[in-house]
């Protein structure tokens, strides 16, 4: 006799197969599903405001992962939905709150320690960015520090990169360290601003002043194209009450190269037109031939050739030469815009 389980209400029973692919997944899971439900920039503005261990163990998750079925995605939701019901909590002597129960589970001496490794005003800037670095890159900045110093940075750490720092040192120091790890007790803010300094300037001489710059018009502009459609006709007009310069600043950094791709070919010709030949090939050496084909159909195919061999030939150029010509062609599509020629972005002439 054959049943009938579409109409018995009752589900038929799951394969091993498609039983493990909607398993009660983890929170990192969940985390990881939730984050791959939305789009690029969402996820990336969320994962931004995560630590790195955070970071590293949603991105592990989102790369082992399989496919995901329906169950499992309505799982993640839930729980999203769940957490974001739950009564906020009061940011009102936060820290307070934070050193009065580790002193309680820890002692006075690692809560001390913990707070000043926790505490925003207790790890500048080249400490936070010390965080991001591979524990590879770490060693080669610190690996000839007195031991202490070296202590007092993996206690700064999180733990599985700084047992990594640990292990990648010169086996003759790896004990003094350890030992000084053990011993080292509460670590001043002197001691902290030592390391930071010291940080600094090592960071400073192998990646460049730039690594540690933070902010700008760049970053500003960068906030407005990724908020809500009509930040800019409210944020930049307050901002040049304030100061009109640093409004022009931020302005012009809001048309990206990036977005001339969304021109029609139309479009594309026209403003190619005014774009001068060099300036062009310059600007389109630094894209890849994918991100090239977008600026190639607004041409003929023997133009588009013949721009082809051009950028071939051309030697190697610095970042700065071509960021100088796409800034460039960035200029002439916005004056062709304010000028009624071209429309970048929406309808209404403003680009977003």
């Amino acid at each position: 006799m054959t049943s009938n389980t579409a109409n018995s209400g009752v589900e038929p029973a799951l394969d091993s197969e498609e039983a493990e692919m909607r398993a009660p997944v983890n929170r990192v899971d969940r985390a990881a599903v939730f984050l791959m439900l939305l789009s690029d920039e969402e996820a990336a503005s969320l994962l931004a405001r995560l630590e790195p261990d955070e970071v590293e163990k949603i991105g592990s998750a989102m790369c082992a992962m399989g496919e995901v079925d329906h169950h499992a995605m309505t799982e993640a939701l839930a729980d999203f939905v769940s957490e974001s019901s739950r009564q906020m909590l009061a940011k009102q002597d936060r820290q307070s709150q934070v050193r009065t129960m580790f002193e309680r589970s820890l002692g006075p001496v690692k809560a001390e320690s913990m707070m000043l490794r926790i505490e925003p005003e207790a790890r500048p800037r080249s400490i936070e960015m010390a965080r991001w670095l591979a524990p590879p890159v770490l060693v080669k900045l610190v690996e000839d520090e007195h031991p202490q110093v070296i202590a007092a940075l993996l206690l700064m750490l999180d733990p599985e990169p700084a047992a990594q720092v640990l292990s990648s040192l010169p086996e003759q120091i790896q004990s003094l360290v350890v030992e000084k790890v053990a011993s080292i007790g509460p670590i001043s803010p002197q001691a902290v601003n030592m390391i930071d300094q010291l940080l600094s300037q090592r960071i400073g001489a192998n990646f460049g002043t730039n690594a540690l710059s933070v902010g700008g018009p760049r970053e500003a502009a960068n906030l407005i194209n990724l908020g809500a459609s009509d930040l800019k006709s409210t944020i930049l007009p307050a901002i040049a009450q304030r100061d009109a310069e640093l409004a022009q600043r931020i302005e012009e950094e809001m048309l990206t190269f990036e977005m001339l791709f969304e021109l029609d070919p139309k479009t594309m010709g026209r403003l190619l037109r005014d774009v001068d030949n060099d300036a062009l090939i310059d600007a389109l050496k630094g894209i890849s031939e994918e991100e090239r084909e977008f600026f190639f159909r607004a041409m003929s195919s023997r133009a588009a050739d013949g721009i082809r061999d051009e950028i071939e030939m051309r030697g190697r150029l610095a970042r700065s030469e071509v960021d100088t010509a796409q800034r460039k062609v960035i200029e002439i599509a916005r004056s062709l815009a304010d000028q009624g020629e071209i429309v970048l972005g929406a309808d209404d002439g403003e680009f977003v």
